[in-house]
């Protein structure tokens, strides 16, 4: 299945909205992209044409997503582009360009952004028990006792 995927460049129009669903987190706001081009008679950038998206975010993407930006923030967010028409009896038809992301970040060519990692739940395997990190400077089949002695000498 061939999917349209667009990586936009924008700001957030309006605040994330959460919600925790059956299948798990989701999260929805509307970005902001506006085409800027220099206009060679006055000399100076300007504003073009602005496109809309509701952007789409799912299970961790919307929960980190919902702690992370607000409204006003440029971001850059990658996704499938999903475009829909739908017109009811009477009323004129309407456009929606959605996009169902996959990866949403601070613009850092407008800003700085602190990044902290998400702790993950821990998660057990029935029977089993946690395994201590191994030492890594210690060469295979090396002891540690044997790595001090060396390290003594």
């Amino acid at each position: 299945m061939n999917e349209t995927m667009i990586c936009a460049v924008g700001n957030v129009a309006t605040q994330p909205v959460y919600r925790e669903l059956a299948t798990g987190a989701s999260v929805r706001f509307r970005l902001a992209a506006t085409a800027r081009y220099l206009d060679r008679e006055k000399n100076e950038w300007t504003d073009g044409h602005t496109n809309f998206f509701t952007v789409w975010a799912n299970r961790q993407l919307a929960t980190n997503v919902s702690g992370s930006i607000n409204v006003g923030d440029p971001v850059v967010v990658q996704g499938r582009l999903k475009v829909r028409s739908e017109g009811r009896e009477g009323q004129p038809a309407w456009t929606s360009a959605d996009i169902d992301a996959v990866a949403i970040g601070h613009d850092l060519a407008r800003g700085t952004s602190a990044f902290r990692r998400t702790q993950r739940p821990e998660s057990t395997v029935a029977g089993s028990s946690a395994q201590p990190e191994p030492a890594w400077e210690t060469a295979p089949g090396e002891t540690a006792d044997r790595q001090e002695a060396v390290a003594v000498t």
